[in-house]
């Protein structure tokens, strides 16, 4: 049994510094968002990510403009933390320089279609006799074993084929796509779950493990949280879908002078607000006598409550709603939160603003330890690492193995 690289069971302890994956390195052979973004995920919990990245460099790169033509908007936070490097692994040179990345390594993480990783001899059977215990996990929109398996597969084709688009027809909306890249982040964060667990069995195990993550699977199980609902029990004992949440009635609420979102959630939530705005008559409202005829009334409640909110105004309705427990919000809009965010400088791109970590805060850690890298930004430094020469790395760059920049 081949023990992998444990996990720092040292860090935090004298610094005060909390970064649980330190010790680990990352593999990333993905692309896009959905693999990059788990990857982030776990170098902000403190793993070496290094980037494996083609002549084009990654897609996010070119996802928006920036200051920099290898960092876009996107880029800065979803490369942050990470080292990359410009490999042609269909080259022999290139892929004899990943067998030895990925000996080094604990995950490796890819997003390429089954026909392509075999292509590329990237799946799991090609890189473990590098890695014995390697964790190596592989994302794809189908299940390897169904007939889509090499079907192309991007959030708005999975989000159709997950019930987002029949979700928003049930509450009398046009088939609309949510407008953001839910199916890809979601899966995301499955890749880095599912990553972080293995590494876990690893430690107290030794083995490795071949994870397989679908797309499909993940968001038709994120979907059915609330909307299995009556339709999960067999035979179904009623339709699938959450009824309080499939009315067009749960919307925020206009006020005198704009909008809120109040969610009175039970009895006394909306027993007070109902006073409050002066509509007595619907304070112990049968409609509101248990859990289930809250549930029920759903539509007829919403649409009486955002009656009494257009009394007053935003302000006036947060400082009341506040004082009485209910829970409420002002809306915010995407420029509110770029505002809130902290601002951070690059060495290539100047500043910009950090996001939070989808991870949370672990103590004394920091958001960025290392910014974004430029296309092939740590080439030279990785090759080093593995033990190849600087003459070795003249010739790999001059062959066009490993190379810096986009083209």
């Amino acid at each position: 049994m081949v023990r992998g690289t444990p996990i720092s069971r040292s860090v935090g302890l004298s610094s005060g510094v909390v970064t649980p994956l330190v010790g680990i390195r990352v593999i990333d052979a993905s692309s896009v968002v959905m693999g990059p973004l788990a990857t982030q995920i776990l170098a902000d919990l403190g793993a070496d990510v290094i980037v494996i990245e083609d002549r084009r460099g990654d897609t996010n790169r070119a996802m928006g403009p920036g200051r920099h033509p290898d960092l876009s908007g996107v880029s800065m936070n979803l490369m942050r933390n990470k080292r990359s490097v410009g490999l042609d692994i269909k080259s022999e040179a290139g892929y004899d320089v990943l067998g030895r990345l990925v000996a080094g390594a604990d995950v490796f993480v890819t997003n390429l279609r089954p026909g392509s990783r075999r292509r590329a001899r990237l799946t799991y059977d090609d890189l473990r006799p590098f890695r014995p215990d390697l964790v190596y996990c592989a994302a794809a929109g189908y299940r390897a074993d169904s007939d889509q398996a090499d079907a192309p597969a991007y959030d708005d084709i999975i989000q159709a084929a997950s019930g987002v688009v029949d979700l928003a027809q049930r509450v009398g909306l046009p088939p609309v796509l949510i407008p953001t890249l839910i199916a890809d982040k979601v899966a995301g964060m499955a890749i880095a779950n599912a990553v972080t667990a293995a590494l876990f069995h690893r430690e107290r195990t030794g083995e490795g493990q071949d994870i397989s993550i679908a797309m499909i699977d993940v968001m038709r199980s994120f979907m059915l949280v609330e909307h299995g609902a009556s339709a999960i029990p067999e035979p179904p004992v009623g339709p699938p879908g959450y009824s309080r949440i499939l009315t067009p009635e749960r919307r925020p609420q206009r006020t005198l002078d704009g909008l809120i979102n109040v969610l009175p959630y039970d009895r006394q939530h909306y027993d007070a607000l109902f006073a409050m705005g002066g509509r007595v008559d619907l304070v112990d409202d049968p409609r509101l006598a248990t859990r289930q005829s809250r549930i029920a009334n759903g539509e007829t409640l919403y649409r009486d409550a955002a009656a009494v909110l257009a009394t007053r105004t935003t302000a006036e309705w947060l400082d009341v709603l506040g004082k009485a427990g209910i829970p409420a919000t002002a809306i915010a809009t995407l420029d509110d939160l770029i505002a809130d965010l902290p601002v951070a400088e690059h060495p290539h791109a100047g500043s910009y603003r950090v996001t939070p970590a989808l991870v949370g805060e672990f103590d004394g850690a920091e958001v960025v330890r290392r910014p974004a890298p430029l296309h092939g930004e740590h080439g030279r430094q990785l090759l080093s690492e593995i033990g190849y020469t600087d003459s070795e790395i003249d010739d790999l760059e001059r062959s066009g193995a490993v190379f810096a920049g986009m083209t």
